[in-house]
């Protein structure tokens, strides 16, 4: 089968192929015109969330919240907001609904439910590919109403959002409250645990205290230094006077002692020349005799005398080095204590700044939690409120029309295809040629008076039988 003869096969089912036309179209025209006109209203919405986390405090921009976009579609087809957008408009007492509700359901059921099903049913959320910007589409039979209500649901989703913003603000306001309460009991504590400690301790500053006691040893070592030295020395000198205290240099240099020195070799002079003058009984050399030896008695008393106040310098020496280094002994300790201290000090004064910065942000988030929790803007703007549209989105009769032109050329086509392969009458030479198997030598010009030769072979002569 070619081209000429579907061509010949339509050109003899040609009525029934323009009457299929003819109908489909003429049928898709009227329920075109027959069918509801609805009216599409449209509002845009823009995103612009800047967030912060509740905790933390950081920033949290949209692209950082994967899904966001989708979230908030998802939140415009939730249930709550159809439901207020049927408390808003107060759609439940609308005859309309009433009678549309009443007609699906006979009654039963929630009628509120049943409209903010309705509605979500009509609805569409199409956000922009590269942009934050989403568009609320909503039909209805009357152009004033689909407007009313897509803007509404605008609303309604602008009014959820805040909410959905503020609460989780509420919430935080409230723990850092509470946090608050705990961190300004624990400063209070920390407070009160220093303060008790410096009173018991007797200090305002460990550091001070310190450098007072370092600066007190550092003077009783100093004069522990030379009171050694001292005693080192008073020492030699006391073992020198002991050992020879005649030729100990302290003795040799005392006043007195070199006095009763020259007296005594004055008065040995003397004796020594009246025992070249005078006999050993002479009342003079008697009388000078006792001199020497009164001087040399004293002389002796003296020298005993020097060599034990020696001995009491080195004693004097030797006690004031034992008190020095128990005093630079104790002075350590005391350097020691006060290290001590001051560690604990500082561990209290630690634990003072730290409960007090842990105070101070938990008292700043707080105070941003509490302002964000009563603020009631929110992260979505209205680009442009729907409008009543001026004609109606369906039906399109126009491009039903087309379609329908298009549609009943191919079912006009196809159903006299159909009925011609049920039917299939000689049209063309080429169709005998096929039939018979054999080649068409020529061919006879005559008036047609038949349509057409069914396929009828004769019993003997295999002739084709015309068809009447």
């Amino acid at each position: 089968m070619n081209l000429t003869s579907v061509f010949l096969m339509l050109r003899a089912r040609i009525k029934i192929v323009l009457a299929t036309f003819l109908i489909t179209v003429l049928t898709a025209t009227v329920v075109s015109l027959l069918m509801p006109k609805y009216y599409r209203a449209t509002t845009q919405l823009v995103l612009s969330y800047t967030g912060v986390d509740t905790v933390t405090g950081s920033p949290l921009l949209a692209a950082q919240l994967p899904g966001y976009v989708q979230t908030q579609i998802d939140i415009i087809k939730n249930r709550s907001v159809a439901l207020k957008v049927v408390d808003d408009l107060h759609l439940t007492a609308n005859e309309t609904m009433r009678e549309a509700f009443t007609d699906a359901t006979e009654g039963r059921g929630n009628i509120r439910d049943w409209i903010a099903g309705r509605l979500m049913s009509r609805l569409d959320v199409d956000p922009s590919s590269d942009s934050s910007v989403l568009s609320i589409t909503y039909s209805d039979k009357e152009a004033q109403t689909a407007a009313n209500i897509v803007n509404a649901f605008a609303q309604s989703y602008k009014d959820l959002s805040t909410k959905l913003k503020v609460e989780p603000a509420q919430d935080a306001a409230n723990y850092f409250s509470q946090q608050a309460k705990g961190l300004r009991d624990n400063l209070e504590r920390a407070q009160n645990k220093l303060s008790q400690y410096q009173q018991e301790k007797g200090i305002t500053s460990a550091d001070e205290k310190l450098d007072v006691e370092v600066a007190r040893l550092n003077d009783l070592s100093q004069q522990l230094v030379t009171a050694q030295s001292m005693a080192i020395e008073a020492r030699s000198r006391q073992a020198n006077a002991r050992s020879n205290a005649s030729d100990s240099p302290d003795v040799a240099q005392s006043p007195v002692i070199q006095s009763l020195r020259i007296d005594a070799g004055k008065a040995a002079s003397k004796l020594a020349e009246l025992s070249e003058r005078l006999g050993d009984n002479h009342p003079q050399y008697i009388a000078a005799k006792a001199e020497l030896a009164k001087i040399q008695g004293q002389l002796q008393k003296e020298i005993q005398s020097t060599s034990n106040s020696i001995s009491g310098t080195a004693q004097i020496h030797e006690q004031r080095e034992a008190d020095l280094r128990a005093q630079v002994a104790m002075q350590k300790t005391k350097v020691l204590e006060t290290n001590r201290m001051r560690d604990e000090l500082s561990v209290l004064k630690k634990d003072v700044e730290m409960a007090q910065k842990a105070m101070d942000t938990t008292a700043q988030r707080f105070t941003e939690t509490s302002m964000e929790g009563q603020a009631n803007h929110s992260d979505v703007s209205l680009l442009s409120p729907a409008l009543p549209p001026g004609s109606p989105s369906s039906p399109k009769v126009g491009l039903n029309i087309a379609l329908s032109v298009v549609l009943g050329a191919l079912l006009g086509i196809g159903l006299g295809l159909v009925i011609e392969l049920l039917d299939r009458r000689v049209r063309s030479s080429n169709d005998v040629a096929n039939l018979l198997r054999v080649p068409v030598i020529a061919l006879k010009q005559q008036k047609p008076t038949v349509t057409g030769m069914r396929l009828l072979p004769g019993p003997a002569t295999g002739r084709y039988l015309p068809s009447s």
